[in-house]
Formats: C-alpha cells, sequence, structure tokens
C-alpha cells in the first residue's frame, strides 16, 4: 500500500504535469528569463512549483520546502525538495524529456520519492525501506558486472562548464570501455532510468538537491548504489556531484573518476 505521504505527493507530480501539459504548444508566447548564464527558467517552472506547494502545504502546513524557483521556505523535521520541471531546457526546445520531480528529506536523506514524466504518462515511485515502482510495478537496476559495454548517462549542466575539458576527456576514456554515453538534459530522468535498468550508470556534476533527491532513493530502493565522486555515500545531497549505478558498476566508475583529471578537480 502506498504511503500517505507519497499519495500527496503523486497528486501534487500529476498537477503540476497537468500545468506543463498545458504550455507545451505554447512555447513562442512564454516569458523565459536566464536565471544565470545558460541556465534558463520560464513562467511554467514558477506555475508548476506554485500548484505542488499548495498542494503539499494543504496536507502537511508543517514540512519545510526546498525549491529550484522559490529557494528555502521554513523550518522543520520534513524538507520537501521540488523540481516542477527537471528539463526546461528540453521542454523550451520542444524536446518531449522532462518531470516533476519531489522528495521528502528527513535528516539529510530522501525518504520518500516521487518522478513523473508527464509526456510517457510515467510515474516512478519510492519510500525507504519498501521498493522502487513504475507505474506501480517493482523495478530494479541492471544486473551488469562491470563496465564494460555499459549505458552511462551524463550531463554537462551550466553550472560547471568550467570542467568540461576533463569532463569530456574523461568521457572519451570511458568509451573506450562503456558501450556508449548519452546526454538528456534531465539529472531526475537520469537517475529514475538508472533505476527501472534503462540505463547502467549515471554521473554529473554542476547538479543541487532538487535536481537529484527523488533519484537518488529510486535508485537505492531498486537495488542500486550513490556516491559522490569521492565515494561518500551517506548525506551527499549538497556535494554537487553524484555518481549512481547498480553495486558492482558504481564502485568501479567512481574509482575511474577519481582517478581521472576530471575526478581529481574536485
Amino acid at each position: 500500500m502506498q504511503n500517505p505521504v507519497v499519495t500527496v505527493m503523486v497528486k501534487a507530480a500529476r498537477q503540476a504535469g497537468t500545468v506543463i501539459l498545458r504550455h507545451m504548444n505554447k512555447l513562442d508566447s512564454l516569458s523565459v528569463f536566464e536565471k544565470s548564464k545558460q541556465d534558463y527558467a520560464s513562467e511554467v517552472d514558477s506555475l508548476a512549483e506554485a500548484e505542488i506547494i499548495k498542494e503539499l502545504k494543504r496536507a502537511y502546513p508543517q514540512a519545510a520546502f526546498l525549491c529550484e524557483e522559490s529557494g528555502a521556505m521554513g523550518k522543520g523535521k520534513q524538507t520537501f525538495v521540488i523540481d516542477p520541471l527537471d528539463g526546461t531546457s528540453n521542454f523550451l526546445h520542444g524536446i518531449p524529456h522532462y518531470c516533476v520531480s519531489i522528495a521528502l528529506v528527513e535528516n539529510g536523506e530522501p525518504v520518500e520519492a516521487v518522478i513523473y514524466d508527464p509526456i510517457k504518462n510515467e510515474l516512478f515511485t519510492a519510500s525507504k525501506g519498501k521498493g522502487a515502482l513504475l507505474n506501480d510495478r517493482k523495478i530494479r537496476v541492471t544486473d551488469r558486472r562491470d563496465l564494460s559495454g555499459a549505458m552511462v548517462i551524463t550531463g554537462t549542466p551550466p553550472r560547471d562548464r568550467g570542467r568540461v575539458g576533463p569532463h569530456l576527456d574523461f568521457c572519451k576514456a570511458l568509451l573506450g570501455t562503456a558501450e556508449d554515453i548519452r546526454r538528456t538534459g534531465s539529472a531526475a530522468l537520469d537517475l529514475a532510468y538508472v533505476a527501472c535498468g534503462r540505463a547502467d550508470a549515471y554521473f554529473e556534476s554542476g547538479i543541487k538537491a532538487w535536481d537529484v533527491a527523488a533519484g537518488m532513493l529510486l535508485v537505492r530502493e531498486a537495488g542500486g548504489r550513490v556516491c559522490d565522486v569521492k565515494g561518500r555515500g551517506e548525506k551527499i545531497l549538497d556535494a554537487g556531484n553524484i555518481v549512481a549505478g547498480n553495486v558492482r558498476v558504481n564502485p568501479l566508475l567512481q574509482a575511474a573518476i577519481a582517478q581521472s583529471e576530471y575526478g581529481r578537480s574536485f
């Protein structure tokens, strides 16, 4: 049975998804602004976030919030970490790959997670200690034993372009072993795809807590491992980087990153 808090989070995510879908064919008329260099948001991000906050506050008025658009609000034992539209650049370019991401965090660790892809109508959910689901069906990470033939996802966010050279050099070296590398434009969906076995591993730097909080729990509850580039596996929401995969591939990828110029830059 779904936890009551997850039920509310799902409702909030679906309402945000409705906002996103309502605007997907009105891209030319949207108000778009640059939050920082090459990092954009639109009125849709704010509208979707407002829907999420309204729904969650109705059920949990004492909870704190950490939101991509609104920032930190309130203090409490429980914090909802929200990215109302992860993959904004994809959305603004008409690329149908983005999602709503909501996590409930306690003591620095995500304990409940919802990621909703409104285009594919795919709903990923997880509760700590209870497994991960995709549209109510149990999901698991892949059983790949090493990096040979692995499908790896990464990202090049605008917040970390200073590392782009070493990052690309590492990707070039990784392609000597891995099958391929993808760059999809949505950190939350990247982690969800690792959780359900569509990719073997994912790594990225320049990320924020709202990008990865829900996805981290999905991977863990699907039998995988999440750490930062130094190998730390706990309370890494503020690390600014992440490595995820199954329990065999994750440590191999993390070690390869740590030994590279890219990894040594952290």
